[in-house]
């Protein structure tokens, strides 16, 4: 696996591709660490060090784990790109309702650039007025929009009370909302990987070092203050971080291997098909998408609310807004909601049956047992809507089961995030799938990928091959998962090692 890393770097085009990647997530980086002029944010940051597990989490702490902190730090990028994933949600819903949308979908290029460009455009409406509602709260009333700060004891943030500050401060924001866009758009189209996740897994994971201090602290409290965390909740939070990181893989990579057969034809002199081979169809079709979007959906009405609620002295938004905050039952029932829906809706737009069924018919191929044509789709969907129901429950319980641990056991919300839930959902099938587009350069390139010793097998209709073809699809599985978890470890002990020398 590690040469695979040093293979990496021999091909000219990928070792390009990679350094380019970096160097755009690291300008992303830079732009949520430059705070708006008129913003000092060492009073929120001093406030959220010194609450407990459960203020210090809610929408403002779900919000700034997708920002990468940018929010706390009252930086240029504290939007986020969460406005352009809002924005996408919209186009893509309208795609499926209004057929004006639809068709400039099915156009091709020409269609898709112009929904691109009216997904920018959409973006920089939402950025305007979110921002203009959060720079608005936090200048006249901050403790409504962030639960519990006072700021008679702990300072203003906004130290700037002028309508020149205010226009400034949206047109930064939204310029950085604006950058983060174009450069998730850069990376996926000349780096590695989908920009835009790839933006989300980095703010993500730049919340190490903060978790490993409250995981310090939370288990070596000073002598005379709160009693330590045992080590039985420590076991169990070790096994749950091996357990769901296995869980995410297993499912990620899973697949359900439809047989086919494909006649014989001549073409010329020459004798085509009679080979068998199989339709790989994934367990978890739509990825991490279902959640970026549950999240984005429930983040967005939530923050707005919020926001206009301390604005304009609302009490009722902001009770609204609270109710949808991670913690309360509408959270769940909202989150287990929504992911369900976009699970079937990604895959109602990515998957074809019919298109499928069409090519195996045209190219000869057939399932066995299943006649050709519109049975073959039929049988494509049923079996797609089983697995994706599968997927879509397995999502649900992964993104809500963090939140309940940290309810239950009072377990520090920037801990839990990497337990499981949310980002670690988005974390893992991100990295996945940019190892798999790696993978890719090099297998063309004749260079051994990741998977080098795990070579999934077609299904053959031979039961005890069949049998032997899924255990080594299993230890396939398998042998991913604990270099993976290797990777995870090195890099949490490493980070705890910074965090521990820091904390002293």
């Amino acid at each position: 696996m590690f040469s695979a890393f040093t293979n990496s770097l021999k091909i000219p085009e990928l070792r390009s591709r990679i350094f380019y990647t970096a160097a755009l997530l690291f300008v992303a980086r830079v732009g949520a660490q430059i705070p708006l002029p008129g913003i000092d944010p060492h009073p929120l940051q001093a406030f959220l060090a010194q609450q407990t597990s459960n203020s210090a989490g809610g929408i403002l702490g779900l919000y700034n784990m997708f920002t990468g902190g940018a929010l706390t730090k009252g930086a240029i990028c504290a939007l986020g790109i969460m406005p352009y994933i809002s924005a996408q949600i919209i186009f893509q819903l309208m795609a499926a309702v209004v057929p004006a949308f639809s068709r400039l979908q099915q156009e091709g290029d020409v269609g898709r650039q112009k929904l691109t460009q009216y997904t920018r455009y959409a973006t920089l409406l939402i950025c305007l007025i979110q921002g203009g509602m959060l720079i608005y709260a936090l200048e006249s009333r901050p403790g409504s929009l962030i639960i519990g700060f006072d700021p008679n004891q702990w300072g203003p943030i906004v130290i700037v009370g002028k309508l020149q500050f205010f226009l400034t401060s949206i047109v930064l924001m939204t310029a950085g909302t604006m950058l983060l866009m174009w450069l998730g758009e850069q990376i996926t189209q000349r780096g590695i990987g989908n920009g835009v996740s790839l933006l989300i897994t980095v703010g993500i994971l730049a919340q190490i070092p903060q978790a490993a201090q409250s995981l310090y602290r939370m288990f070596f409290r000073p002598v005379g203050t709160q009693s330590s965390l045992g080590l039985p909740i420590a076991f169990v939070m070790v096994v749950l971080f091996i357990g769901v990181t296995m869980g995410i893989i297993m499912v990620v990579q899973g697949q359900r291997k439809i047989p086919v057969q494909y006649a014989k034809r001549v073409v010329g002199n020459k004798v085509m098909g009679g080979q068998s081979s199989f339709l790989p169809l994934k367990v978890n079709y739509s990825g991490v998408m279902p959640v970026i979007f549950a999240t984005a959906i429930l983040l967005f009405p939530a923050s707005v609310l919020a926001q206009a609620g301390a604005a304009f002295k609302l009490n009722f938004l902001i009770d609204f807004a609270q109710n949808l905050a991670p913690g309360s039952w509408t959270y769940y029932i909202g989150d287990g909601i929504l992911i369900l829906f976009f699970s079937y809706f990604w895959v109602s737009v990515m998957f074809k049956p019919i298109q499928i069924a069409d090519d195996l018919k045209k190219y000869g191929g057939y399932v066995p047992g299943v006649r050709p044509g519109e049975p073959t789709a039929q049988f494509l969907d049923f079996i797609m809507t089983r697995l994706t129901l599968a997927g879509a429950i397995f999502l649900t319980i992964l993104a809500i089961l963090p939140t309940l641990l940290s309810t239950r056991m009072h377990i520090d919300n920037r801990i839990t995030y990497f337990f499981g839930g949310t980002g670690m959902l988005i974390t893992v099938g991100v990295i996945l799938d940019t190892m798999r587009q790696i993978e890719t350069f090099l297998l063309q390139r004749h260079y051994d990928g990741f998977l080098r010793k795990g070579r999934l097998r077609a299904r053959s209709a031979n039961p005890q091959q069949a049998m032997m073809g899924d255990a080594l699809a299993l230890d396939s599985v398998m042998k991913m998962v604990w270099p993976l978890l290797g990777l995870f470890s090195l890099g949490l002990i490493s980070y705890l090692v910074l965090a521990l020398k820091s904390a002293k």
